[in-house]
Order: structure tokens, then C-alpha cells, then sequence
């Protein structure tokens, strides 16, 4: 099957806004985004690199920390933030910094699920610190993760749900 496209729009002067379809229910969507069991698989699937540590206490004050390791050569990324506001099943808001920030400052993510007929519209709104910090995640190819990353949620949702794409 083919699988639906993911948009990505600048908007305004430092905002970048993702939007996805999943032929999923918003509840099943927004589960996994807050248990780790389901964040692992795909948001850790990458060939040759594990997800250690997935650590989330989904709720406003709480905190997530996650570490991908690449096995080969033993390459280590990690990132956190804090959940400033939670809202089942339709909206997260986080912060996010990478440990060795490849953009400067952090970003305020915005995550809204909105569903229609038994499948979820997944919008993504990142703000950065400044235009510069924009410009560097859309030159970095995070166009390209992020699809791989949301082909792998895909499979989860039919698998968990039993639905086909």
C-alpha cells in the first residue's frame, strides 16, 4: 500500500509545521506517542541502532530523555525535554534540546491529533529560537528521518490496531 505523505511547511520566521495521515484512531495515535513500549519501535527502529533508554513521565512538569546507540561504532545520540502541556488524546506540548545540539537552543514542539472516520491527521509544529536554528534542521535532512520514523509508526498502528494502510 501506499503510504501517505508527509508535508512539511515553514511558517512565520522560525516555525516548521509536519503534518501526516495515519489510518489509525487519534487514541491509538496519541498512545504511541506517550508509551515507551510503542516510542521504541518506531521511533528507535533505525537499521543498527537501539533505543536504550526511553524514558517518559508524560504529564505537565514531567520529563522524556531518549538515547538511540549505533551499534557499529558505538555513536551515541540523546535529547530530552519537558511536557508543558498534555491533553489525551490531542495534544502534547514539549520542549526538545539535543545533547550535542546540531541547532542552536531548543525547540517547543506542538503535537495536535485530530481524527475524521477512523484516521488521525498528525500535526507537528516546531518553534525554534531564531530563523538560523530553522534553517539548520531543514538543511540537516530531518525530512528524510522524520518519514522513515513515521513509515515505521505506520506498521505499529497496523499492528496494534490490526488496520491496513
Amino acid at each position: 500500500m501506499k503510504r501517505a505523505e508527509l508535508r512539511i511547511i515553514p511558517s512565520g520566521d522560525r516555525d516548521l509545521v509536519m503534518t501526516r495521515d495515519f489510518a489509525a484512531p487519534r487514541q491509538l495515535v496519541y498512545d504511541a506517542h506517550t508509551k515507551p513500549e510503542l516510542v521504541r519501535q518506531w521511533l528507535g527502529g533505525l537499521p543498527g541502532w537501539t533505543m536504550p533508554v526511553c524514558d517518559m513521565d508524560v504529564r505537565v512538569g514531567g520529563t522524556y530523555r531518549w538515547v538511540w546507540h549505533q551499534e557499529s561504532d558505538g555513536t551515541t545520540m540523546g535529547m530530552g525535554g519537558v511536557y508543558r502541556e498534555v491533553k489525551a488524546p490531542e495534544r502534547i506540548v514539549t520542549t526538545e534540546k539535543f545533547d550535542e545540539a546540531w541547532y542552536p537552543g531548543e525547540s517547543l514542539n506542538t503535537l495536535v491529533l485530530t481524527e475524521q472516520g477512523g484516521r488521525t491527521t498528525l500535526t507537528q509544529t516546531m518553534r525554534y529560537e531564531s530563523a538560523a536554528a530553522r534553517e539548520a534542521v531543514i538543511k540537516s535532512g530531518m525530512e528524510q528521518g522524520v518519514t522513515a520514523s513515521y513509515d515505521r509508526l505506520d506498521d505499529v498502528l497496523a499492528a496494534t490496531s490490526g488496520a491496513g494502510r
